[in-house]
């Protein structure tokens, strides 16, 4: 029996959101599930009966109607049913039927609502009135988080025709009239051109001054979006300018509020679960970008919004784990395929590349491996094709060096401590930030990671090596309290928030975690855990945790920045581009980083 709650356990570390839930609860919910079997064609329930609880899918296949006996939808491995029905009234909401040998958890009723009350993760996760939710954010946000995009804008002497080309192209149903200095004359739009231009029968040579709506209604930036829905109610718009002293710095539209509503973790993680081709998994990871900048908009904290980036990278991963295992057939031995880099730290922003790896059982032969390199492609593949791209140093499970049995990533880690060669430290730097994505052999990677942490807390010579590896990343000061920017090539003039910013404080919280034989991966959480060990006193965490909070909120402002001037985002920063109050307060933020690495460089982790 204790085996069997090892395998759920096991299994549920690979489903959101029980990926969030903290160790101890985990266990106790493994627990609490029921395990049944059905065979093909068996109803699992029918439509308003009660239900006995939540439906996840371990093996085979679900097919979901609704009253009438429509189609809902199809779900496999790692999806939840049930739901709608336990959020109401406890009768079922669909009737489900097994389409193929089939083993469901089934988890209790009081166990799921306790689970919804108590973490906020399963309530966004399984709440299906998350629009209404969505719409009092959309109130409470600043018309300048809302903008989705740079404003498109015309002359009042371009002709209809010129202007029709330009919506066109931008694929946009609206263009801002401007004069002089970008102050704002009217608007025209789409409709404009039907109504009044071939309804009129206009030439396509008559000026959009002839037709446009002159002197629109705007807001300010400042504005609330409770100001937008209260003025497009009230007057019936679907388009409404915004212009800063008279100048047109943009365009909130019903689509723009649309698709806000539309775009949220939860909503993200949602359809990538019932995605069923690559391209349907790009096309939603393609709403990243607008969910940052909603996110940053939101002014939630940067973890907070590093970690939905990442649960959505997971869940891309997850999807496509299944889709290769679909084409290739079960796996011939348990395996676990794991992240490094930023989405092992669970920091990913609106730029990442791919770095993952693949643990196989020791029990695997050579025909075993050659399975694993083909579904490694096909992840690989699949993830390049939703922008994460592929690791330039090629750490992917593509690579034979990092898709192998347990026993020789054992070997790799043993090796590495033993003799810490330049090159050695460089991959250990990278691979003490795994943590397991998908798959089944979670119990592998536990027995690795605590072999290795013992290895290296007693190796003193090794931990000095990773020290001074993790010294060549520092950060951007220069004299008389300036920055040290890049001075020649595309970036000039700019530092780059990720190598000399939020690197040096993931390179120090990575020695501290060894130097603790500390088990968390990401970098915020290393800290906290560091201070606890006492690794770093209360007041050298407290220093470093807001120093690194600064540099990571001032990366993910910038990067919503360039984001909404269309273009994409980036790690580099123009100080020119900050106030001198925020000048100031980054400088001091480096100026904690860099002592705190002077303190690691003479052997003084713990500081006073």
């Amino acid at each position: 029996m204790e085996t069997d709650q090892k395998a759920i356990t096991a299994f549920l570390e690979t489903v959101h959101p029980y990926d969030t839930l903290p160790r101890d609860e985990l266990a106790d919910v493994a627990r609490s599930f029921r395990r049944m079997e059905f065979r093909p064609e068996a109803l699992i329930y029918v439509y308003q009966t009660p239900l006995g609880g939540l439906y996840l899918v371990k093996q085979g296949a679900v097919e979901i109607t609704d009253g009438n006996g429509g189609l809902v939808s199809l779900l496999g491995p790692r999806n939840s049913f049930g739901e709608r029905g336990l959020m109401r009234d406890g009768l079922a909401a669909t009737q489900a039927k097994a389409t193929e040998q089939t083993i469901c958890l089934v988890l209790p009723t009081p166990t799921f609502k306790r689970l919804i009350e108590t973490y906020p993760a399963f309530e966004r996760f399984f709440n299906r009135k998350r629009g209404e939710k969505v719409s009092t954010e959309i109130a409470t946000q600043k018309v300048a988080d809302l903008i989705a995009r740079k404003p498109l804008s015309c002359g009042p002497e371009t002709s209809v025709v010129a202007a029709a080309k330009m919506m066109r192209d931008a694929h946009v149903s609206s263009l801002g009239v401007v004069a002089e200095a970008e102050r704002l004359l009217g608007i025209v739009t789409q409709r404009d051109l039907s109504n009044k231009v071939l309804a009129g029968e206009l030439p396509g040579s008559t000026p959009v001054a002839s037709v446009m709506t002159p002197d629109p209604v705007s807001l300010p930036p400042d504005a609330l979006g409770s100001d937008i829905l209260n003025i497009m109610l009230e007057r019936r718009i679907g388009h409404l300018p915004i212009t800063a002293e008279g100048r047109f710095v943009g365009m909130i539209t019903q689509t723009d509020l649309t698709r806000f509503q539309a775009v949220s973790s939860a909503v993200l993680i949602r359809d990538v679960v019932s995605a069923e081709t690559v391209a349907d998994l790009a096309q939603v990871a393609g709403r990243i970008p607008q969910l940052l900048v909603q996110l940053v908009g939101g002014h939630h904290a940067h973890d907070v919004i590093t970690r939905m980036i990442t649960d959505i990278a997971d869940a891309v991963t997850r999807r496509l784990l299944v889709m290769a295992e679909h084409e290739l057939g079960p796996p011939p031995v348990p395996y676990l395929w794991l992240a490094c880099g930023s989405q092992g730290r669970q920091e990913q922003t609106g730029l990442s590349d791919q770095d993952n790896c693949l643990i196989v059982e020791d029990a695997a032969t050579a025909e075993d491996m050659g399975y694993f390199r083909a579904l490694a492609k096909i992840v690989s593949d699949g993830l390049n094709a939703c922008g994460y791209v592929y690791c330039p140093g090629d750490m992917m499970a593509t690579a034979e060096r990092w898709c192998q049995p347990a026993r020789v990533w054992r070997d790799y880690f043993t090796g590495w401590i033993a003799k810490p060669s330049p090159e050695a430290q460089m991959l250990a730097s990278v691979m003490f930030d795994l943590r397991p994505i998908g798959g089944g052999g979670i119990a592998m990677f536990e027995a690795l990671q605590a072999e290795t942490l013992e290895l290296t807390a007693k190796n003193s010579i090794f931990v000095a090596h990773m020290i001074a590896n993790s010294l060549k990343h520092t950060p951007p000061l220069g004299l008389l309290r300036g920055f040290a920017t890049i001075r020649s090539g595309e970036h000039r003039n700019h530092i780059d928030m990720k190598m000399n910013g939020v690197v040096p404080v993931a390179d120090l919280a990575r020695i501290y975690a060894l130097q603790g034989r500390l088990a968390p991966v990401n970098t915020r959480a290393r800290l906290k855990a560091a201070e606890e060990a006492g690794v770093i006193s209360p007041s050298g965490a407290r220093d470093l945790i807001e120093a690194y909070d600064l540099i990571a909120a001032m990366r993910l402002d910038n990067q919503v920045t360039l984001i909404k001037s269309g273009r994409a985002p980036d790690n580099f920063l123009a100080p020119s581009d900050l106030s001198d109050f925020e000048r100031a307060h980054l400088r001091d933020a480096f100026v904690v980083v860099r002592t705190m690495q002077s303190a690691v460089g003479h052997n003084k982790a713990v500081v006073s």
